[in-house]
């Protein structure tokens, strides 16, 4: 792949993720403001109806893959020495990656439970 379409690939990650990422983001605030569940086994029923279960699904990964191509795009603007890049990369690839496990082991113990 080309320099450019590379370039153009994360420009339309990082814009799509965040399209997405906002949209969800507002319905969250807004179920929270008007109806907030009352405890812990009202928010673990909410988690598991499917149309939740599949935006919280779509929003790990968006999450994700939206902060990794930020990061990426800035380690690779700003800094120079490859060894750093590298460490910083793989250090952020850690992070992510159990974030995502962690993120999805939640989800789907709230929807077994």
């Amino acid at each position: 792949m080309s320099r450019a379409a590379s370039g153009i690939k994360a420009w339309v990650i990082q814009r799509v993720t965040a399209t997405y990422i906002g949209l969800f983001g507002i319905y969250l605030v807004t179920h929270f403001i008007v109806a907030p569940p009352v405890d812990h086994e009202a928010f673990r029923a909410w988690v598991a109806q499917p149309v939740v279960s599949l935006g919280l699904l779509l929003f790990i990964p968006a999450v994700l893959s939206h902060a990794w191509v930020g990061f990426r795009d800035v380690l690779m603007d700003y800094a120079r020495p490859i060894v750093v890049r590298a460490a910083a990369l793989a250090v952020m690839a850690f992070i992510l990656t159990a974030s995502g496990l962690w993120a999805a082991q939640a989800l789907l113990l709230a929807r077994m439970g």
